[in-house]
């Protein structure tokens, strides 16, 4: 094959933001048009397409929009269009920005890559990418088996390829290094290797002597693959010690390691902070007499957004507020294309384990200069909303100002103060600053109970850790009316920062939750019908439909299960350039805004907002587009998913090294998931997750009912379904892996027949696998003790928009905070 030219780069700007020109205009008609021009003008466009693009293009109205989404709808049931959420392509061809995995090389050396997600069945066999490589991509290169983050265009088929594409991120790196935890052997030279991950359990590596690179017994390690042998356990090399696992913070050292979390700042980046100066009235107003009010954690570290609430005196809004939150000012010190904005990029967020945090910026800016300290000096950006009787925001204006905390209080401390039990510090500002703030918030609570968010249920364990860095007790701590008040005055924040910049047209990054989808609703559907539950047949649904059932299900023994499965229905929340709302919320606009020290998303909407008000370097770039902005929200989306696997395998781990001196002892326990595979149940006392495999259940042969999300024994009519309250007893546990294999001691109840008396279901005998083989570290698992985590745990719209959005253990023994809003 002759070599290719690479494909024509963009111009780019400093830093992440990329230029591109414009498409073509499409002259709009005013006529709705048939199928055959609907999909003719999606194909002529690069990559998705919406419902919206597509009124405009042909100049439609309100009432040629309704039919045009029929329409849409169609084409998706007759398989001429695909997409998720609210946008479509042509069935069989690629989006612009895709999931692609890189699968070999062309005939001169270049990378070829074909669509991670690709249906071969109804569209024959995966088109064939070729790939290039921007001299300035973040982060390294792509490698054979990589997955990527890719823009594509189309290209001649006839020359072999279909596509060609641009490189934007390289996702994962292929595992051609395993991590492990090394066991020496007795008698001294070589050694095992013990997998760290639950699909990998059983599966051990044998390293030779010589091969051990210094590793020592209980070292957390990445190998590589050796020349296999015919018989015997795979044969593997030490490359790099990771750590000790004996030692404190070792846990989330494997999740770090595990998911390529970067944990160390260049030099360049610390350089770059250290040299940062505070800020100064210069181009501020100065509103440090405003006796602002920062509530966290008692543990915090980083307080970046302050509150503070009066009665409105304005005549025209008789028991109204002026609600005001400043949240630090980021963007003067993290400017675009700077050293901490690369690595802010990066990393995406922070990720925050039980025993440590990772952040997105190093400690002289997210500790230090942008922590907003009782009685110190901060550059803050400033919103300053209008509230009115009916809880409702009538107007908000945006600040850059100077502040000065008047104080830093917890939670319970600022709880405390208004419920009769002042300190030293609260008794000051109970009546001027305290007192207006939680009437505010009960003004506030009036619009928000009636927004009707979705209001799921699900309480948020917290770890407790020893000084060692073990797990010393599980607690659920009281969700207070302080809590409430900080997460409704940033959702207004929020959705304040959204409306500006959506008015002023300045592109931002939307946080975004699509609704169930048609498959979800459906399955949801003739699951409640089990519990007598009716949902509404309508592809419309709202959050309200979904409180309703809820409300109906409260203080019954049903209400768990409930929560769980309407929380599986839902999408995941993601970061995004086109707005489709918010389902979870129930808003029409949001945007991350509050949080900038630990979220990019936040920082690249304070910097839309300093165009607005100031300009300037630390502005967001006049020649950022729409489509550079996407990738960044890919980038963030992909990273947050990515933070959210990692702090979830620490809790596991460190639940799991908890419980493996308990083998044998029985728990209470609730079913929280059910697939062909087993049962996965969910500690009443500490949250662990574990397994009960389909196998052990009993001398029955137990069938997945999808329906009612149960497994039913075919001759008995026992039923297990997600929901029930069991008794487990341990068997197996894995502490590197995080996996815990249970037996079900409980019965089940029974349906469609009476109960067999030819089948003794709760003779379950001996566990069906050993735990671990003394001496040897060798799992002897043959019970599918790494089958993962229940179906949908990562479908939930997330803590950081709603509150406790799904049941999470989170850190409290940490250098940072809460990870609110």
């Amino acid at each position: 094959m002759a070599k290719r030219p690479p494909s024509p780069k963009r111009s780019s700007s400093r830093g992440p933001y990329r230029s591109q020109q414009p498409k073509a205009a499409f002259v709009p008609t005013g006529v709705l048009p048939g199928k055959e021009e609907v999909l003719a003008f999606i194909a002529s466009q690069d990559g998705k397409v919406s419902k919206r693009d597509i009124a405009r293009a042909f100049g439609l109205g309100t009432g040629q929009k309704i039919e045009l989404k029929a329409m849409l709808r169609d084409l998706k049931d007759e398989g001429a269009v695909e997409g998720r959420r609210r946008k479509v392509h042509v069935a069989g061809t690629l989006p612009s920005v895709v999931l692609a995995d890189v699968t070999g090389r062309d005939s001169d050396g270049e990378l070829l890559a074909t669509p991670t997600e690709w249906d071969s069945e109804e569209h024959g066999d995966a088109p064939v990418i070729l790939l290039h490589i921007p001299e300035k991509l973040r982060g390294p290169a792509p490698g054979l088996s990589d997955r990527i983050l890719v823009r594509v265009e189309k290209d001649d088929p006839a020359e072999g390829v279909a596509y060609t594409g641009r490189v934007i991120k390289v996702l994962e790196k292929a595992r051609k290094q395993q991590l492990g935890v090394f066991r020496a052997l007795p008698n001294g030279g070589g050694g095992r290797i013990i997998p760290i991950d639950k699909k990998n359990l059983g599966r051990e590596l044998q390293v030779p002597p010589g091969a051990e690179n210094d590793a020592q017994d209980g070292d957390l390690v990445s190998v590589e693959m050796m020349h296999q042998r015919v018989f015997g356990l795979p044969t593997a090399r030490v490359k790099d010690r990771l750590g000790s696992l004996a030692s404190e913070k070792a846990i989330s050292l494997v999740a770090i390691h595990a998911h390529g979390i970067p944990n160390a700042f260049p030099a360049r980046v610390i350089a770059e902070a250290e040299a940062a100066q505070p800020a100064t009235p210069k181009d501020r107003e100065d509103w440090r007499k405003l006796p602002l009010l920062t509530i966290d954690p008692p543990d915090a570290k980083d307080h970046d957004d302050a509150v503070h609430a009066v009665a409105d005196d304005d005549p025209d809004n008789d028991g109204g507020f002026i609600v005001t939150v400043a949240i630090a000012d980021v963007a003067a010190y993290v400017r675009p294309g700077s050293a901490l904005d690369r690595e802010a990029l990066l990393r995406g967020n922070s990720v925050y384990f039980p025993d440590r945090v990772v952040p997105m910026l190093p400690e002289r800016i997210s500790n230090d200069l942008c922590s907003l300290r009782p009685q110190e000096d901060r550059a803050a950006l400033a919103v300053r909303m209008v509230i009115g009787k009916d809880g409702r925001k009538r107007s908000h204006t945006f600040h850059r100002i100077l502040m000065r905390s008047a104080a830093k209080l917890a939670y319970a401390q600022a709880q405390a103060a208004i419920d009769g039990q002042s300190d030293d510090t609260t008794a000051p500002l109970l009546d001027g600053v305290l007192r207006p703030l939680y009437a505010a918030y009960a003004c506030v609570k009036q619009a928000r109970d009636a927004r009707q968010p979705l209001e799921l249920d699900l309480p948020e364990r917290k770890i407790l850790l020893k000084e060692d860095g073990t797990v010393d007790r599980v607690i659920v701590p009281p969700r207070l009316d302080a809590h409430r008040l900080i997460e409704e005055f940033m959702i207004l924040a929020n959705v304040a920062a959204a409306e500006t910049l959506e008015q002023k047209k300045v592109p931002l990054i939307f946080r975004v939750h699509d609704g169930p989808t048609l498959a979800k609703l459906s399955a949801l559907r003739e699951f409640l019908v089990t519990l007598d539950i009716t949902l509404p047949k309508t592809d419309q649904v709202r959050p309200s439909h979904f409180n309703r059932i809820l409300a109906t299900a409260e203080n019954t023994d049903a209400a768990p299960l409930v929560n769980q499965v309407i929380l599986r229905s839902q999408s995941q929340a993601e970061y995004s350039p086109e707005n489709y709302g918010h389902f979870g919320l129930n808003l029409r606009r949001y945007a991350h805004f509050t949080s900038p020290i630990r979220r990019y998303a936040d920082l690249v909407v304070h910097r839309g907002l300093v165009r607005t008000l100031t300009g300037g370097p630390d502005a967001l770039p006049e020649n950022v587009t729409v489509d550079a902005l996407a990738e960044i929200a890919a980038d963030i989306s992909a990273t947050e998913r990515r933070a959210m696997a990692a702090e979830r395998e620490t809790v596991d781990r460190l639940i799991a090294h908890h419980l493996a001196d308990q083998l044998g002892a029985t728990f209470s326990a609730r079913v929280t998931g059910a697939t062909r595979a087993g049962l996965f149940v969910s500690l009443d006392e500490t949250g662990a997750d574990g397994f009960v495999p389909a196998s052990t259940l009993g001398a029955d042969y137990y069938r997945f009912d999808e329906a009612r999300q149960a497994l039913v024994g075919d001759r008995t009519g026992e039923m297990h379904r997600i929901g029930d309250r069991v008794e487990v007893k341990l068997v197996e546990a894995a502490p590197v892996a995080g996996a815990l294999r249970f037996e079900l001691l409980s019965e089940g109840t029974y349906v469609g027949k009476a109960r067999g008396k030819s089948v003794s279901t709760r003779s379950r005998g001996p566990a069906k696998s050993g735990a671990f083989k003394p001496g040897s570290g060798k799992f002897r698992s043959a019970s599918g003790l790494g089958r993962g985590k229940p179906p949908g745990e990562d479908n939930a719209p997330g803590t950081s928009d709603s509150g406790p959005g799904r049941t999470k253990l989170s850190r409290t023994a940490r250098s940072g905070k809460s990870r609110k809003r």
